[in-house]
């Protein structure tokens, strides 16, 4: 599933924005990519896990030459004790450090739009006025449907609340980070579990049974034959998911399955790229190594159409 993170966040218009038709939720923790890692058939996660979503973009635009060229340069940066290789703390400190990136860049971007004073902080009516200020003032009678508006903003003010630690009402960066991207804060984990929850229980017993589980990711059509990644998902669900066997998904047991807490993405990421790439075996990698299985670390325009004519391949 992707990874998204804050559902009410939006185009400015003037000193108001838009509210988005419906709150998206954290599915699961953080992932490098939200393509599956599956290197028989592309190495888009590899890409995007070694570069970050949006550059890993960039390099799908280069030429081979082109692609190369800047990731020996890449390597370089990553070298940081400049002995020539590249070991797996210097490779693990890398990815962390991109995908950092990412969600240092999302939160500049909406800093922008929401601290209208300029003050360095952004407060909650900051944030509400900037965000509902339109529709707050009509009680949302311009929106189709009131009941969801308004509970997206109770849902934004208790994230908003749960993410200010001091309780002051104002959200200093750290603060607004968490509250645009709470998986990534322990303090916060108790509101990600409570919103998926909330998303996924439809008859309100605050727990989550298989159909409502199943319910959330397929919706069979009159006649439609149940896809077997579904099957695999009702076996989950009873094998592991399900821990105590109740038949229902308590609140420590979704936890258990959106925020692994032993996982660390980043650090299976390097692992792999070591041993698919560290050829005498020395559990290290030296640049040379690296550009002779480039395209595992980056894309170009010729792997990027490969990827294309191998997937058309597969369809047929």
């Amino acid at each position: 599933m992707q990874l998204l993170f804050l559902g009410t966040l939006a185009l400015l218009l003037g000193v108001t924005v838009t509210v988005p038709a419906q709150e998206k939720r954290v599915h699961r923790q953080h992932d490098l990519s939200d393509h599956d890692h599956d290197d028989a058939h592309s190495f888009q996660y590899d890409h995007e896990a070694f570069l970050g979503k949006e550059e890993a973009k960039t390099f799908d635009q280069l030429s081979p030459e082109e692609s190369k060229e800047r990731l020996g340069k890449i390597v370089d940066r990553i070298d940081t004790d400049k002995d020539g290789f590249i070991s797996h703390v210097e490779l693990h400190n890398w990815i962390k450090h991109r995908q950092r990136r990412y969600i240092e860049e999302n939160v500049d971007k909406h800093w922008k739009d929401y601290d209208q004073n300029k003050d360095g902080k952004i407060g909650w009516n900051e944030y509400k006025n900037t965000t509902y200020g339109f529709y707050m003032g009509e009680e949302f009678d311009d929106v189709d449907d009131k009941v969801s508006y308004r509970s997206m903003l109770t849902r934004d003010e208790r994230r908003f609340k749960n993410a200010d630690k001091d309780g002051d009402g104002i959200a200093t960066r750290e603060e607004f980070t968490a509250f645009l991207h709470p998986e990534e804060f322990d303090y916060m984990k108790d509101i990600v579990i409570q919103e998926t929850i909330e998303d996924i229980d439809k008859n309100g017993d605050k727990k989550i049974d298989l159909q409502e589980y199943i319910g959330d990711m397929f919706n069979a059509e009159d006649g439609e034959n149940e896809p077997d990644w579904v099957t695999t998902e009702k076996k989950h669900f009873t094998e592991s998911r399900d821990v105590n066997k109740d038949g229902f998904l308590d609140a420590s047991e979704v936890a258990q399955w959106i925020l692994p807490g032993e996982v660390d993405h980043a650090d299976n990421e390097a692992k792999h790229l070591i041993h698919e790439t560290d050829k005498d075996n020395d559990d290290k990698i030296t640049k040379k190594e690296i550009l002779a299985n480039w395209n595992m670390f980056v894309g170009s325009q010729a792997t990027n159409y490969g990827e294309d004519l191998t997937k058309r391949h597969d369809e047929l």
